[in-house]
């Protein structure tokens, strides 16, 4: 890996769609090199999907959406791997991480409303073995996601500054 696969990872992060025709004349190289690079690192698993991101408000499709916080006693030999696997593969869990501080995983849950969301945590993840705590807070708006900012700046508007 090297700055010009960096580059295109910072590309693609960026913007998934970009042709590679243009991604090569942004990176320097030739529009096959580009595209060679780019299946070496879906094929090694640097690359692992491409995603839209979608405002679901806009949509018309509004889903509600929590930070769960868990406590979670680590497996022995396993540590936290295999209590995140398993949570990582209901379809209501959107992202799971192991964080520092006081609580140990992160996760973003979503369902269509408040009421199925907190049915999901009571039933689903609360129950399971070595989970200590959960704590839940509801999104209530997102302002950027993944590097995309979804309010419209008007425009020439400057944010304040003071010093």
């Amino acid at each position: 890996m090297d700055e010009k696969d960096r580059l295109l990872l910072t590309l693609l992060d960026q913007n998934s769609r970009l042709p590679s025709r243009e991604l090569a004349e942004l990176v320097d190289l030739d529009e096959q090199d580009v595209n060679e690079r780019i299946r070496l690192m879906e094929g090694t698993g640097i690359i692992q999907q491409y995603t839209a991101v979608i405002d679901w408000e806009k949509a018309g499709d509004g889903e509600v959406a929590v930070i769960l916080e868990l406590k979670v006693s680590p497996e022995r030999d396993f540590g936290y791997d295999k209590v995140a696997e398993r949570i990582a593969r209901f379809r209501q869990v959107r992202s799971v991480r192991l964080v520092s501080g006081i609580y140990d995983l992160e996760l973003v849950v979503t369902g269509r409303n408040i009421h199925e969301v907190a049915r999901f945590v009571s039933e689903q993840i609360a129950p399971m073995d070595h989970i200590r705590e959960t704590a839940t807070v509801l999104i209530m708006k997102t302002y950027k996601e993944n590097g995309h900012i979804f309010y419209e700046k008007e425009e020439g508007e400057r944010l304040p500054l003071s010093i």
